[in-house]
């Protein structure tokens, strides 16, 4: 169906608003960060892609035979494939197995693009930033991010950010440093992220 996978380095640009979809990314390992960016600049991040998952940005070009709208980024080194628009056609037509897969995928794509409309119209800031650390953090006890990172993740203002985290410092629930925010009371964030 494609050639083997090969490593793509991490901050390469996959794709731009505008390009031309060239094909099915199925990605092995790594991350890919779809997001927008305002005339103005501001960026929002839509979603990650992890191995198994579907890239909709991709998928929606494929299927609509348009080009991209938003712009991918290798978050980490990838090892994925490019399957050409034909052969992801034929193989959707064709084999039950990869259909039945993509298809699926996309479907929980969906239902996490729901939790996120849900989450920036339901849901106060302060929530939507505690929930924004304790994702990226995963296991690790700090947060790699500038403020301004941190605003693309919660589809918000630097400003915004920079006062919660102020908050959040106060009240000993985290101590920032430049460029990284170290969690110091990960119990009350979770806290915070599930009753905000």
């Amino acid at each position: 169906m494609s050639g083997a996978p090969r490593t793509i380095p991490a901050g390469t640009v996959l794709f731009r608003a505008g390009d031309p979809c060239r094909g099915f990314v199925l990605l092995h390992a790594g991350s890919l960060r779809v997001s927008l960016t305002a005339a103005n600049g501001r960026e929002v991040v839509l979603y990650r892609v992890a191995p198994g998952e579907v890239c909709l940005q991709t998928f929606s070009c494929l299927v609509e035979g348009r080009d991209y709208s938003a712009r991918g980024v290798a978050e980490t080194d990838l090892l994925a494939e490019i399957i050409p628009s034909a052969d992801f056609h034929r193989a959707i037509a064709a084999d039950e197995t990869f259909r039945a897969r993509v298809f699926g995928a996309v479907a929980q794509r969906f239902a996490d693009f729901e939790r996120l409309v849900e989450d920036v119209a339901l849901t106060g800031f302060p929530a939507r930033l505690a929930r924004a650390l304790l994702r990226l953090a995963g296991s690790r006890e700090s947060v790699q991010a500038t403020h301004e990172q941190l605003a693309a993740e919660t589809a918000s203002g630097r400003a915004v950010v920079s006062r919660q985290l102020a908050r959040f410092a106060d009240d000993g629930l985290v101590q920032g440093r430049r460029g990284a925010i170290r969690l110091l009371d990960r119990g009350a964030l979770a806290r915070l992220a599930r009753d905000g």
